[in-house]
């Protein structure tokens, strides 16, 4: 159950931003359109380390002491 929320609920979105920033804004600022780039594709690449490590989380079984 957590690893779906972390995939669903950080790395999806995370993903979606990042392609925003890359595809849609960057465009749209002549000065700072390559840093703008960088920054939505590095959000993005964020985002799918984050889901695949969702996919492969588990959970960890309780120590008691």
């Amino acid at each position: 159950m957590v690893s779906k929320q972390i995939s669903i609920g950080i790395g999806i979105p995370m993903i979606v931003i990042g392609a925003v920033l890359a595809v849609l804004y960057a465009p749209t600022q002549p000065d700072l359109g390559d840093t703008v780039q960088f920054i939505g594709s590095l959000i993005g690449i964020l985002g799918v380390l984050i889901f695949i490590a969702g996919l492969f989380a588990r959970k960890m079984p309780r120590i008691i002491s």
